[in-house]
């Protein structure tokens, strides 16, 4: 399985999200991806690429959110795996996260930044 790796795609505030988003992986992703949180008013981040994911992996959605809101930026999840949707609606997050529908676009371009092993 491969660690979370985030993209920065061609746009402005746009980042994907690629490999696994786990409880292995959450910590390191968290660490380096929270600056980037904090320097962007709007992010949308994309996460088709997303191998797997587990409950560490929604909870860090989830305080990322958290995170945004508090700061009064704006943040979407766009092209949102099953298997994560799945785990939100269990947990009844589904509602508070802000998922948004596919969209449109090109692969993921730009510097990677690891999160969790290599």
């Amino acid at each position: 399985m491969s660690a979370a790796r985030v993209a920065i795609e061609g746009e402005e505030g746009q980042l994907a999200l690629l490999g696994a988003l786990t409880f292995e992986t959450v910590p390191g992703l968290s660490k380096e991806l929270a600056p980037v949180l904090r320097q962007h008013p709007r992010l949308r981040i994309d996460l088709s690429a997303l191998e797997r994911v587990d409950s560490a992996g929604l909870a860090l959605l989830t305080e990322w959110t958290r995170l945004t809101r508090a700061l009064g930026h704006c943040l979407e999840f766009i092209n949102i795996p099953e298997q994560l949707l799945t785990i939100a609606r269990v947990s009844g997050l589904d509602q508070m996260l802000p998922f948004r529908q596919a969209q449109s676009g090109g692969d993921a371009l730009g510097r990677h930044i690891s999160g969790g092993q290599p």
